[in-house]
């Protein structure tokens, strides 16, 4: 969390660090990088032991520094103090006092006696702070152009980063190379723009992206630029043992090397592997031989299939590989995999308890239907009588009451014999065309018929069939 003082202004530049990586009261973000809580803070010493007389102070991006304070000047955490420099001053904050100065210099193996360990000149005053501000406004433009040489130059580097001292009069410049460079016109060009001396310094990848921070895959800051002071050495066989797909893009960090957290886990990962067996060894059975194709650590378990039927893989336990490999030593063939198989007791998973009412989180997972497919279902009918569906459907599709014909005729006969076959045309009737074209296409109204002519719909004619039949004496009534 930020501080008040590194809340946005209107253009959204942060009012207190200004986005230099570090913070003017250094209680958040960067300026709290890598800062060690003083738990011995509140414990008095013992009778005639004198504090400890050398400080750890803190510049940008979590650089750290033993002095000594040989002036016995009043010095707390917190204070901005003057420290001496290359040639000059520098203005740093102090991030550790006490007895845990001792441990952390055991960590680095600096001794007290050490060259390494400089002196603290004085308390900053308001002058020496002013002059450290605007040294550090000058980064930014000071990188920038810095760049614009290097590419002019035609240098195989990268300037990552630009770091000025307290009084303004130096500036060190962080790069990083895959070859040797000869800097050697870099440094005099450097030197007659900005009127500094300068000092070049070679970083690795690792200590790049500690230097200028980001996020990682997991959602939180860099480990290196939070916490983490030794890079230890991380290999691909890190990610073998906890049985990790060898994807480069999954595996490297923003530095583009392999991620430091793979070493975290490693060792509960090795200790959980001693009981495992070897990958190579083959399990014969009496239905073949069976390889290894992947486990699960911590649940101990095992999958393995044919070598012939690689299709099918087969999960086993962790016991019932070492109950396998015991058979086989004694010249045996051990049952097939399927019978171990069924022995597995899979445990009951507990879902999600819907104790509060609340809806289900999965419940916008399943896609909805759509309306064209629901079938809509009537209801049946209450069963009483006329109602039955046998009923229903005969209510539906009342069936036309034979007429009594001479003779005994079917109503099938009756619908055969309605439909009355359509006159085939005779090509005999047709008139031989003529080379006349009067002739050829005979005019419209000729080709009409009249109206009384014309073919009556199909209930006209149902209706003087009828009346034909009850005006014909011979039908029987």
């Amino acid at each position: 969390m930020s501080c008040s003082s590194c809340s946005t202004n209107k253009d959204g530049v942060p009012k207190g660090c200004k986005s230099n990586g570090n913070c003017a009261t250094g209680t958040c973000g960067s300026g709290n990088k890598l800062a060690v809580f003083d738990w011995l803070s509140n414990m008095t010493l013992p009778t005639g032991e004198a504090p400890f007389n050398i400080f750890e102070v803190r510049f940008k991006n979590g650089r750290k520094h033993f002095y000594k304070n040989t002036e016995n000047l009043t010095v707390s955490m917190g204070d901005i103090v003057a420290v001496e420099g290359s040639s000059g001053h520098d203005i740093g904050i102090v991030s550790l006092a006490g007895e845990l100065v001792k441990v952390q210099m055991k960590k680095r193996k600096i001794e007290a006696d050490s060259e390494e360990v400089k002196k603290i000149y004085r308390k900053a005053s308001q002058k020496d702070i002013d002059v450290w501000q605007e040294a550090r406004g000058k980064e930014q433009e000071t990188q920038r152009k810095g760049r614009e040489i290097i590419s002019r130059l035609g240098l195989k580097m990268k300037l990552s980063d630009v770091e000025y001292q307290g009084d303004g009069t130096k500036a060190t410049f962080y790069y990083t190379a895959d070859d040797r460079v000869d800097f050697r016109q870099l440094i005099r060009d450097l030197a007659s723009a900005f009127s500094i001396r300068v000092e070049m310094r070679q970083v690795g990848m690792r200590q790049e992206a500690a230097r200028l921070g980001g996020i990682g895959s997991c959602g939180r800051e860099l480990c290196c630029s939070t916490w983490l002071t030794d890079f230890r050495k991380v290999n691909t066989a890190a990610a073998r043992y906890q049985q990790l797909s060898l994807n480069p893009l999954k595996l490297a960090g923003q530095c583009g090397k392999l991620k430091c957290c793979l070493n975290y886990e490693l060792d509960t990962y090795l200790d959980a592997l001693q009981s495992f067996p070897k990958q190579d060894k083959v399990l014969k059975t009496e239905k073949g031989d069976a390889v290894f194709v992947k486990m699960d650590i911590f649940k101990k378990l095992l999958w393995y299939t044919y070598k012939e039927e690689s299709f099918k893989w087969y999960k086993l336990s962790l016991d019932q590989v070492h109950e396998i490999i015991d058979i086989n030593k004694n010249n045996e063939l051990a049952l097939p995999l399927e019978e171990y198989e069924l022995e597995i007791e899979e445990e009951t998973k507990v879902d999600f308890e819907n104790v509060v009412g609340q809806d289900s989180l999965t419940r916008f997972d399943t896609p909805k239907k759509g309306r064209s497919s629901r079938r809509r279902t009537r209801k049946p009918a209450n069963k009483k009588e006329g109602n039955t569906p046998s009923d229903i459907n005969q209510k539906k599709k009342p069936q036309r009451k034979p007429s009594k014909v001479e003779g005994e005729v079917t109503t099938e006969k009756k619908k055969v014999d309605s439909k009355k076959p359509k006159p085939k045309r005779n090509p005999q009737n047709r008139k031989p065309k003529t080379e006349t074209k009067s002739e050829e296409k005979p005019t419209q109204g000729q080709n009409k018929k009249p109206r009384n002519q014309r073919r009556k719909p199909s209930n006209q004619r149902r209706k003087n069939n009828s009346d034909n039949r009850k005006n014909n004496p011979n039908d029987e009534k």
